[in-house]
């Protein structure tokens, strides 16, 4: 039997084996290899060895508790400079030191190689590589640390760090002690601190690795910029100690005609002591339900609403939704909607619907930085809106929080994914399951969210066996839970590549059986081919499903003028929205589109010198806001659907 300790440690003449940056303690050797009267130090060496595993990060899966519409609870926002330390080798120590004790040195004899005081600062949220020129690849390690006081602590509460997003493996410790490590760049964590709180000098510690790998998602090759770091906001969240932890609620379609609609619901509650009951209540429809509480802590609940506005894009309607359990009392604006598919129709509370959109990274190209602000998600959906969008891709990673919000309140339908994108390690079940960790977190987040019609589980991926086994497997996981929305993905053809010869662009991808619409990304006319060949082509699916062109395009340097032949000009790049519409607007089944992509974006990958120079030029808009002629070649568009 091997103990797995995650602390420097110094047992005497006990073998270690060190694997993976951890130590091992082969509990069997101590017991054999001790002699019959030295059982107080074999006692000694297991207790302590007990011990260390009770203070680890063994036990983060009990403080790791997701609590949902965070940003609405009692709170304090620790946003704001936070001092750093680099740790390029990902050695979580400088000398002897763990960076995250926040050690100082006891007299001037103490040598500590690592300070926080004095130190150089960042903002949080934000990406340290715009930050500081000297950080603009850095894709390693850097510790964060953040000081505070809490003088208004109070026992009957519980306290819990939530972190909106960290790109990419974050390291979370509170006063000295690990809390556990959260992987993923782009979807929230927390970790409850109630027991390590004090009144006066708190310190939070986390160290983020921002690095590509190939076992992670995305994997080690991405068109985008890679912003490390602490990308959105960080919370101490204050609870009751018995709580509400999420809530999952909506429509059930099934009830669309009635008169008499029924909305379903399932709560989670966290604590000790649960309460026999909670209210469920929604005041503008006289709803007040009182609901058992079940032993696993979990309920299901009906409500019968009666005169039940629909939300939709003409419509957007919020109702104030209220949790009651115990002394807990939470509040969420909540629209209520159906989405489903009938043959290749997509229908919106019954309703036949055209999706106007455009592909969307999550950045504000006017700073230069990852988004994370209700400003940001201001600044694009207006710009969105003025495209006439009643949708967005949200490419290709869960978004900020924010916009989602923002897009419930301004009536804008949502796509979202995971960067399950070039390069993923199909045949690894590690990664699976980070999949489906990542997937988990984001429906966790957004379930409740009227805008977010669409879950896509993977975009540009070669047909192999190993890829349409994960992705087969994702899908059904993901429908498992969530059996409100749709499922897509966004396909390849069967030929080769863009302008290839064949006048039928044909789509057998298999996976497109496990989805409800099928999704396709086609730049011919600027990978391959010219814009005119746009006029021959036509697409053969094979299956009766809804169809969404979910990227096309191609690139312009805002203010390069010349004819429509003059690649990187505005004018080609409007030559080319124009045919590629007139050939997409004769998909049979033609649901929907979003071009690729509203704003000119950064990336690493796009280095052609005074066009790209570390941007992709795809945008409608560019990095300094200025709309493109293909802007409003798709805005006539639009306006006629």
């Amino acid at each position: 039997m091997c103990l797995r300790l995650e602390r420097w440690m110094s047992i005497g003449t006990p073998p270690f084996f060190i694997i993976n940056k951890y130590y091992y303690i082969c509990v069997g050797y101590i017991m054999n290899n001790t002699k019959p009267n030295d059982m107080r130090i074999k006692n000694i060496i297991i207790s302590a060895m007990l011990a260390l595993l009770a203070n680890s990060s063994i036990d983060a899966q009990d403080r790791n508790i997701f609590i949902g519409n965070a940003l609405n609870r009692t709170n304090v926002c620790l946003n704001g400079k936070w001092e750093y330390v680099l740790d390029p080798f990902r050695t979580e120590a400088m000398g002897n030191k763990q960076i995250y004790r926040n050690e100082v040195p006891r007299d001037k004899s103490d040598r500590v190689e690592y300070s926080f005081n004095p130190a150089q600062t960042l903002w949080v949220p934000g990406s340290w590589n715009t930050q500081k020129p000297e950080l603009m690849y850095y894709e390693s390690n850097i510790w964060y640390r953040r000081l505070f006081d809490k003088p208004d602590l109070d026992d009957s509460k519980r306290y819990f760090v939530y972190v909106g997003a960290a790109n990419y493996l974050s390291t979370v410790t509170f006063n000295g002690k690990r809390l556990g490590r959260h992987e993923g760049g782009f979807t929230p964590f927390c970790y409850e601190v109630t027991d390590l709180m004090k009144k006066e000098g708190n310190f939070l510690i986390i160290g983020v690795d921002g690095g590509r790998r190939a076992d992670r998602i995305p994997a080690e090759v991405a068109d985008w910029f890679n912003h490390g770091g602490i990308t959105r906001d960080v919370l101490l969240v204050e609870t009751p100690k018995t709580f509400v932890s999420n809530y999952y609620i909506a429509l059930d379609k099934s009830t669309l005609n009635s008169k008499v609609r029924k909305i379903s619901g399932t709560l989670l509650l966290s604590g000790k002591e649960m309460p026999q009951t909670a209210r469920i209540q929604i005041p503008e429809l006289k709803i007040d339900k009182s609901v058992s509480v079940g032993t696993d802590r979990k309920t299901d609940f009906t409500l019968d609403a009666k005169r039940l506005q629909l939300w939709s894009p003409e419509n957007p309607k919020l109702y104030d939704v209220r949790i009651i359990a115990g002394s807990d009392t939470i509040s969420d604006l909540i629209g209520f909607r159906t989405i489903e598919t009938k043959g290749k129709q997509i229908l919106l509370n019954g309703e036949p619907v055209f999706l106007k959109g455009i592909c969307l990274h999550d950045e504000n190209p006017l700073r230069r930085t990852r988004a994370n602000s209700i400003e940001d998600a201001r600044l694009v959906i207006g710009w969105a809106k003025e495209l006439g969008c009643n949708f967005l891709r949200l490419a290709h990673y869960p978004h900020q929080e924010n916009l989602v919000r923002l897009a419930d309140k301004e009536g804008i339908l949502l796509w979202e994914e995971l960067p399950l994108y070039w390069g993923i390690q199909w045949h690894s079940p590690k990664v699976l399951e980070k999949a489906k960790q990542q997937y988990k977190e984001l429906i966790d987040r957004d379930y409740n969210r009227a805008s977010s019609i669409i879950w896509s589980i993977a975009n540009e991926t070669a047909v192999v066996p190993d890829r349409n086994k994960f992705l087969s497997e994702l899908a059904d996981y993901v429908r498992s839970l969530d059996s409100t929305r749709l499922l897509s993905a966004a396909c390849k053809k069967d030929q080769e590549r863009d302008g290839h010869p064949d006048a039928v662009y044909t789509y057998n991808d298999p996976l497109m059986q496990k989805l409800d619409i099928i999704s396709l990304n086609e730049y011919l006319g600027w990978y391959g081919g010219s814009p005119a060949e746009c006029r021959d082509k036509t697409f053969k699916m094979g299956l009766e499903k809804p169809v969404i062109v979910s990227e096309f395009g191609g690139g312009a340097l805002q203010g390069l003028h010349g004819d429509k032949e003059t690649v990187w000009s505005e004018e080609f790049q409007a030559y080319l929205y124009e045919e590629c519409i007139d050939m997409f607007d004769k998909i049979d089944g033609l649901s929907g589109m979003t071009p690729w992509i509203l704003c000119d974006f950064m990336s690493p990958l796009r280095q052609l010198h005074q066009v790209q120079d570390g941007w992709n030029r795809k945008g409608l808009i560019s990095e300094k806001g200025m709309k493109k002629q293909a802007f409003y070649v798709l805005k006539k568009y639009y306006e006629s659907k």
